[in-house]
C-alpha cells in the first residue's frame, strides 16, 4: 500500500474502538513508518479545508495524508466538491474519511468504492461468521491462545470486541510475541466481562437455565451498559412473539417469521418455545413482564436489578 496508495479511503464501523483501531492500522500502512505527512483536521473543519490541503504538496515527505472525521455531518452540497476532486485527484495526497456524525452520504460512499477503498471494521452479526471473525483476529494476533483459552476469551468479551486487540497486545507484552497462552496465563488480563447479545438472555430463559439467564442479565446491565428498561424491552418483545404465535396455526419457520417480523432462525426458536409453554404459561409470562414494567416505573421499592433478576428467574423456571 505504501508504494501506490489509492486517492481516497473510507473507514466505517459500529464499534468506536474497532473504528479507531482500523484507522490506526490504515494510517500506519499509508505512512510506511513516517507519520509526519499525516494531518488530522480539527473536528469543526469542513471539506473545503480538506480539499485545499489535498492540493497542497507536503513539506514533510512524498505523500500527504489528510484525515477527516465524522463525515456523516456533511450534506450533499458539501460533498459535491469532493466528488469533483475525486474525478482528478492529486497523485501526492490521500484523503482518509472516517464515518460518524450521522449517515455517510451515499454518493460519497459510492465514489470511494469506485476510486478508492472502504475499510469496514464492523463485526459480523451472524453467530457463525462472528465466531470465525474472532478466531481470525486471535490467530493473526501476537500470541497463540490454547483452544480452551480462546473459548474463554471469546465468551468473556461477549459483544465488547473492541478490547480484543488491546488484550492480545497486553499478553504479548507480558509473555512475549509468539508465546502460547493458556487459561491460567489469560485469567489475570480478562478484567470485567463484556456485554452479551439480547438473544443470550432470551435463549437462557427458553432453555430453563436460570443461572445462565441471571448471568446474561448482569452482563447486559454491567458490561453492555444497557438501561434496565431496555433489558425489559428485550424480554417483552420475546414474550410478545410467543403471544402472537400461540394459537396462530403457524406451520413453518417462514410463516412464523412473517408473523412476528424476524428472520427464520429466531422465528423457529420462538415457535418451538410457544408450543412448549402453551397458552396458560404464556399468559403467565405476560403478567410477569407487565408487573416488572410497573415495578421499574416505581410501583415497587425493590431495586431495578432485583426486579429484573426475579423476572428472568421466574420466566426461566417456566421454560
Amino acid at each position: 500500500m505504501t508504494a501506490s496508495p489509492l486517492p481516497v479511503y473510507l473507514v466505517k464501523g459500529d464499534d468506536p474502538s474497532l473504528l479507531s483501531q482500523g484507522l490506526s492500522t490504515l494510517l500506519g500502512q499509508l505512512a510506511g513508518g513516517d507519520s509526519l505527512g499525516i494531518e488530522h483536521l480539527p473536528a469543526e473543519a469542513d471539506l473545503a479545508v480538506a480539499l485545499e490541503a489535498l492540493r497542497t504538496p507536503s513539506l514533510f515527505g512524498d505523500r500527504r495524508v489528510i484525515v477527516v472525521r465524522d463525515v456523516g455531518r456533511f450534506d450533499a452540497a458539501a460533498v459535491d466538491p469532493v466528488l469533483d476532486y475525486l474525478g482528478e485527484p492529486s497523485e501526492e495526497s490521500v484523503l482518509v474519511l472516517v464515518a460518524g456524525g450521522g449517515q455517510t452520504n451515499r454518493r460519497l460512499a459510492d465514489a470511494v468504492r469506485k476510486r478508492g477503498h472502504v475499510v469496514d471494521t464492523s463485526v459480523p452479526q451472524r453467530a457463525k461468521e462472528k465466531t470465525q471473525w474472532i478466531a481470525d483476529q486471535i490467530s493473526s494476533g501476537p500470541v497463540r491462545l490454547s483452544p480452551s483459552a480462546a473459548r474463554k476469551l471469546t465468551a468473556h468479551l461477549g459483544e465488547d470486541l473492541g478490547r480484543l486487540e488491546t488484550l492480545l497486545a497486553g499478553l504479548a507484552a507480558a509473555y512475549g510475541e509468539g508465546a502460547t497462552v493458556g487459561e491460567e496465563e489469560l485469567e489475570p488480563f480478562l478484567g470485567e466481562a463484556g456485554g452479551v447479545a439480547p438473544w443470550d438472555l432470551t435463549d437462557a430463559i427458553d432453555r430453563g437455565d436460570t443461572a445462565g439467564a441471571v448471568t446474561a442479565l448482569h452482563r447486559m446491565l454491567d458490561g453492555g451498559q444497557r438501561h434496565p428498561m431496555a433489558v425489559l424491552s428485550t424480554v417483552s418483545r420475546h414474550v410478545l412473539a410467543l403471544v402472537r404465535l400461540d394459537g396462530a396455526g403457524v406451520r413453518s419457520d417462514a410463516e412464523a417469521a412473517a408473523l412476528i417480523g424476524t428472520a427464520p432462525f429466531p422465528a423457529r426458536k420462538a415457535l418451538a418455545q410457544s408450543r412448549k409453554l402453551g397458552s396458560q404459561s404464556i399468559a403467565r409470562a405476560v403478567k410477569l413482564v407487565a408487573q416488572a414494567d410497573l415495578d421499574l416505573r416505581g410501583a415497587s421499592e425493590w431495586p431495578n436489578l432485583l426486579v429484573l433478576e426475579i423476572l428472568v428467574a421466574r420466566l426461566s423456571r417456566m421454560g
